[in-house]
């Protein structure tokens, strides 16, 4: 039996790179099949590493995960954007390296967004997720989240479902 260690932490300039690499494998990882391959690829090249970098610079919330001193994963989190949810505060995204999930760093830093939410005095928290996307809906309900709203992303010519997950 092995330990595995992990530590979460703030994002710093210097892991732009990481998260770029992060967000590009973890996306195509996740997406393929289910958004069009062209505004996947849109959405993927629109934030690379200079995007990121600003993103750090201009504080956004990022949380990363690191195995050994490798940035494996990352989440970005703060306010809800929707105004007519009670829930305060938001998990915008939480990606890992496909090849370091089912390892339970993802709960690890699912846990530790929440935690910096409530840190920061938000009550409640919520989560967008793709209704095809099987293994993210197994994976919040298995956090404990209850889906409360539906609604829908354009992707080129294609609507896609999404559904709310919350956590009071």
């Amino acid at each position: 039996m092995f330990t595995v260690l992990a530590e979460t932490r703030r994002a710093k300039p210097e892991d732009a790179h990481a998260i770029s690499h992060v967000h590009e494998a973890s996306w195509r990882n996740a997406y393929a099949g289910l958004v069009p391959y062209g505004a996947l690829a849109r959405m993927i090249n629109r934030r690379d590493v200079k995007w990121w970098a600003n993103a750090i610079r201009k504080s956004t919330l990022i949380l990363v995960i690191e195995m050994d001193g490798k940035v494996v994963g990352y989440a970005t989190l703060g306010p809800n954007r929707v105004s007519t949810f009670p829930h305060e505060g938001e998990v915008y995204e939480i990606y890992l390296l496909p090849e370091y999930q089912g390892i339970g760093l993802g709960s690890k830093l699912f846990a530790d967004a929440m935690k910096e939410l409530k840190q920061r005095s938000y009550k409640g928290a919520v989560v967008w997720v793709l209704s095809d996307n099987d293994p993210a809906i197994s994976f919040y309900e298995n956090a404990g989240g209850r889906a409360i709203a539906n609604g829908s992303e354009h992707f080129d010519d294609k609507q896609l479902m999404k559904t709310a997950y919350a956590w009071n």
